[in-house]
């Protein structure tokens, strides 16, 4: 298959999928999943996402008809970890206002770092054999992986490309993922990157339970990320054998490990079931927000979640702040100052965030733990409290994003030291007071 032709994709969130490659017609068993001898001599393998047992609402699994089974492989060996960790004790905690400049890709000639070793961590907490909390990863590529494959044995990755096309080839299929485009690769399933030139995005790992849609309440039946905006690959495979080896790389209990083995893991001819790789235009993300005063939760923009065993308290929400109108009157617009009991982690893909015009910059980070204050800069709070109210098109061409998390997330010794901006908390220095004891009516700033 030319990777430049244009790919096809089968439409839904959660579906109950079934695809086979064209070339094979048929691969695909009737009336069962393994039978005693399957099409064109395939390799029947299931891939659970969730236990055998869990409630039918929630059980994942799917079944692979393969030219071998992913079992065939050497012992795997642990690795060189680079920058990818999940020791949160490394440094010492840090409750500040964290941001990050934008982190830097180095030059092919430099160093050639594919998506595997280009990985660094930024923050988290939880624990990966408890099956328990999250990671937040970067990461910055210049090459492609090259007769090698990843599969994280410890969760999810949401997958957030902020410069730079990602052409994933899985076990289910072929995903192009671009900048405003995400990337969900559940746990268990085999990966492959391929670049064209310097790339940079943000990762957000769950060890425990899958992403999902929000619940909409009183929104209603529709709204926000909706299910037939999602996209899932269609079957594609390739019969490969690899003299010097093909590389399997296994993320597993936060450690890195190798296997070797002599043909591509790429081989399943047909596929089916409700456990697959998909991916999201961010674009697609249909609104909500005020239209008559006050300025509402950043939850109205909730694109998926990982929900914990608390009514309405997320492991982790990907959120985004969309192009958008804003009609609210006698309303300060932009977001409130806050103190959350949740964390938040900010990137930018793309444009200028209206909160902080300056500073915060696309390929760069915020992060503001819990209770750690936070809101609008010195600059955009005078021109909030003074511009004329009217209806106004915001964040055009921008799009900013947040991995919100119930976890107090720790930073890692490589976050403290890469890009770190030490002046940020210069940004609200020039808020002053403007309170006045003899006038409650304040008309203008």
């Amino acid at each position: 298959m030319d990777k430049f032709a244009e790919l096809k994709y089968m439409s839904g969130f959660g579906n109950e999928f079934c695809s086979e490659d064209p070339r094979c017609p048929g691969a695909l068993p009737e009336g069962q999943n393994s039978p005693q001898i399957c099409p064109y001599g395939l390799y029947a393998e299931q891939l659970s996402g969730s236990a055998f047992t869990c409630p039918r609402s929630t059980n994942r699994r799917s079944w692979l008809y393969r030219i071998l089974p992913s079992v065939c492989h050497k012992p795997f060996q642990p690795v060189h970890q680079g920058y990818l960790t999940h020791t949160w004790d490394e440094a010492e905690p840090e409750p500040n206002q964290l941001r990050w400049k934008p982190f830097e890709i180095p030059k092919a000639t430099q160093r050639k770092l594919d998506f595997v070793t280009g990985l660094h961590t930024v923050c988290g907490a939880g624990e990966p054999r408890s099956r328990e909390g999250l990671a937040i990863h970067i990461f910055t590529c210049n090459s492609s992986m090259i007769n090698r494959c990843f599969y994280n044995s410890d969760g999810d990755f949401l997958i957030v490309p902020q410069q730079g096309k990602l052409l994933i080839t899985t076990e289910f299929g072929k995903l192009m993922v671009e900048p405003n485009e995400i990337c969900v690769i559940q746990q268990g399933m085999r990966f492959n990157v391929e670049v064209f030139g310097e790339t940079r995005g943000y990762i957000l790992e769950i060890y425990g339970g899958h992403f999902e849609l929000p619940d909409l309440g009183p929104i209603g039946a529709n709204g926000l990320a909706n299910p037939r905006d999602f996209l899932v690959p269609v079957a594609w495979y390739e019969d490969r054998q690899v003299a010097e080896g093909y590389t399997v790389v296994n993320k597993y209990q936060g450690k890195l490990f190798t296997a070797q083995q002599s043909s591509s893991p790429f081989n399943v001819v047909a596929w089916h079931g409700n456990y697959t790789p998909y991916k999201y235009n961010l674009s697609n993300f249909m609104v909500i927000n005020s239209v008559a005063f006050d300025h509402a939760d950043p939850s109205i923009f909730t694109v998926l979640t990982a929900k914990s065993t608390r009514p309405g308290v997320a492991v982790a929400d990907f959120v985004i702040f969309p192009p958008r109108w804003a009609v609210a009157t006698k309303t300060f617009r932009p977001p409130y100052y806050h103190r959350n009991c949740m964390s938040e982690f900010m990137g930018l893909i793309k444009g200028t965030y209206e909160a902080k015009e300056e500073g915060f910059v696309a390929g760069g980070a915020t992060l503001h733990s819990m209770m750690t204050p936070h809101g609008p800069d010195g600059a955009c709070f005078e021109k909030a409290s003074t511009s004329k109210l009217v209806p106004e098109r915001i964040a055009e061409g921008t799009m900013a994003f947040m991995f919100e998390s119930s976890f107090s997330l720790a930073v890692t010794k490589w976050g403290l030291k890469s890009s770190l901006d030490k002046n940020y908390y210069k940004c609200w220095e020039t808020l002053k007071s403007h309170f006045n004891p003899k006038n409650p009516d304040v008309q203008s700033l």
